[in-house]
């Protein structure tokens, strides 16, 4: 029953309903609040509706299939894309790991008796190969193609009904099938005896390699390494407290070591897992990459597949236990990382520390020579330095009596020095006297020269001044007679147009037009020509009136405004604009607006 039915499903009554319900029941069936029921009709409801559940739970089971399918078939999709990938990557790496090998047999010395070994082994495994294709395979295949030919020939003899003419004896081939099947099974069981005893010696190797493994790690941890022996060091504590500081070091990762074996132990005997169920789980979970989407669902869903007797619960606690180990192998290896990085920075802080005190101890000795020499120079110098003092006294005894003699030449050389000087300038004195009177007697006879010249050229400019007023009065009488001249036949010429004007006036009236002049109505258009062409509107006039170009210039008003073209003017109305001071002033006035730098011109710059 559904949750929407449990509110009509709840009868609900009060205390005072009671009596009610008494006459109900009394009543009975042949109450009027109740009809008779049709239990026939019931019936056949209850069974359609029993049908039509059946049928959709039979429909819901079968969507339940379809959904299953799919996914199934989804999942061996994904399975079968992940398998040829890892099949594809194992094959490449197989490829090449047997390519390296191959070529590190053909580099390799023939001296050498490991690959000598390996070439004989290679050479044997070839035969054995050789020999079991040629024994086992073979013949397999030989049969298999023997049984395809003749089922097809009994096939084309029974379409012919001709069986009796073909004798076929399948009591002998199913003999020799037999007997092939049980040669097949010897050689693998065979075969897997020597895979088992090739597995088992691997197992020994690998135990081997691993108790050398733990005894060379054993040794890496606690051997002092030879470099940090074989260091030379001047004072024996300093190494000592080295080399008990590296066996500290080297204890604190032992015990962080042993913790994590330990604890990898306690995880593997937790494991309970046989070696070929654990190696299908660790095929299985390597092929997935760690990228891949839905992985756990994937591998999961494998490993159910692989290992049918093993639970989900029992996979997914293997795969805890499995995470927990790998995870432990992670701090193992990332312990040892760091034991080998602090153990070389351990070194080479070892070895700077022994260098620095070698260094220190040198130079102590170096110091402690240099002293001892240093004091033995000094002895040395001071008896020099004695020595020397008593030298320079000796000298500075010389120096000062060569000294005293060459002042008093020095003296005498001055003295006859200072009288040849006097001499000189007596003589020098005289020279001057006698040259600035020879200069005064030329100057007074350059200025009588100059005088009587002066004189000369007035006389002269006295009579030329003379000459010049009667040019210019001659000149100026001629220009008043050539006026007279001109004026007189400028009347003459006006007395013969004003003649000539009135004969032509007389003419023209003579021949004078009677009709009104109206040169504009002669040249236009009649008003017949002008309705027919559809011109003498209005609107056509101001049209025809506009001018034909429109010009986008400066106005007057805006080139009148520039002092460069006022100044202009002003000095050609005064007849100035071609003189050197129009030529100076003119292009420093500046213009009412500055042009721009980029128009700017540079030509008369250059």
């Amino acid at each position: 029953m559904s949750g929407r039915d449990l509110r009509t499903f709840i009868t609900t009554h009060r205390t005072s309903d009671i009596d009610n319900l008494v006459v109900r029941m009394k009543n009975g069936l042949f109450s009027q609040k109740y009809k008779p029921v049709d239990y026939k009709q019931l019936h056949a409801l209850t069974e359609e509706k029993r049908k039509a559940s059946a049928n959709i739970q039979l429909k819901v089971k079968r969507v339940e299939q379809v959904s299953k399918t799919n996914k199934e078939q989804m999942l061996l999709k994904q399975h079968h894309q992940i398998w040829w990938q890892e099949h594809k990557r194992l094959s490449e790496n197989r490829h090449k790991v047997e390519a390296e090998m191959q070529t590190f047999l053909d580099e390799g010395s023939l001296e050498c008796e490991f690959l000598l070994d390996m070439w004989d082994l290679a050479h044997k495994l070839s035969k054995e190969r050789d020999t079991y294709r040629t024994n086992t395979v073979e013949p397999i295949w030989q049969l298999r193609e023997d049984l395809k030919y003749r089922l097809s020939e009994m096939y084309c003899y029974s379409s012919q009904k001709s069986c009796m003419e073909y004798e076929f004896l399948p009591i002998k081939v199913l003999e020799q099938v037999d007997f092939v099947k049980e040669q097949q099974k010897a050689i693998l069981e065979l075969l897997n005896q020597e895979k088992l005893a090739l597995e088992q010696e691997l197992e020994d190797c690998k135990a081997k390699v691993l108790i050398y493994s733990f005894e060379e790690k054993t040794g890496l941890f606690h051997k002092v390494p030879v470099q940090l022996l074989a260091l030379e060091c001047p004072y024996p504590d300093l190494k000592s407290s080295i080399l008990n500081e590296f066996h500290t070091f080297a204890d604190e990762y032992w015990s962080k070591l042993q913790e994590i074996d330990q604890q990898l132990k306690v995880i593997s005997r937790n494991i309970s897992w046989s070696e070929e169920d654990h190696w299908v789980y660790q095929t299985v979970i390597n092929q997935y990459p760690s990228d891949l989407q839905s992985r756990r669902t994937l591998y999961l869903d494998m490993l159910q597949r692989h290992l049918p007797h093993k639970s989900r619960h029992d996979l997914v606690a293997h795969e805890k236990a499995w995470d927990q180990y790998h995870f432990a192998r992670n701090q193992r290896k990332a312990l040892i990382l760091n034991w080998a990085q602090a153990r070389k920075a351990f070194l080479l802080k070892a070895v700077i520390t022994i260098a620095e005190a070698c260094a220190a101890h040198e130079t102590e000795e170096m110091l402690a020579n240099n002293r001892r020499k240093q004091q033995e120079i000094c002895a040395d110098l001071k008896g020099k330095v004695l020595q020397w003092r008593a030298h320079q006294e000796e000298t500075a005894r010389l120096e000062a009596a060569i000294a005293a003699r060459k002042k008093e030449k020095e003296d005498e050389k001055e003295k006859i020095q200072k009288e040849k000087e006097m001499i000189q300038r007596a003589e020098e004195k005289e020279k001057v006297r006698i040259y600035w009177a020879e200069k005064q007697r030329k100057w007074q006879e350059m200025e009588e020269r100059d005088l009587q010249r002066l004189a000369e050229l007035k006389k002269l400019m006295i009579e030329q001044a003379n000459k010049d007023k009667e040019r210019v009065k001659f000149r100026q009488e001629l220009l008043e007679k050539r006026l007279m001249e001109r004026k007189e036949l400028s009347l003459q010429e006006a007395h013969a147009k004003e003649e000539r004007e009135r004969r032509l006036e007389a003419l023209r009236q003579q021949v004078a037009i009677v009709a009104e002049i109206d040169p504009a109505r002669m040249m236009a258009d009649t008003v017949a020509s002008k309705a027919k062409m559809g011109v003498g509107t209005e609107e056509e006039e101001h049209i025809l009136q506009r001018p034909l170009f429109t010009l986008h210039t400066y106005s007057e008003q805006q080139i009148i405004s520039d002092p460069r073209v006022r100044v202009e003017l002003a000095l050609r109305e005064a007849g100035l604009h071609k003189t050197l001071y129009a030529k100076e002033i003119l292009p420093k006035i500046p213009p009412l607006k500055l042009p721009r730098r980029d128009m700017e011109s540079t030509v008369f710059k250059m």
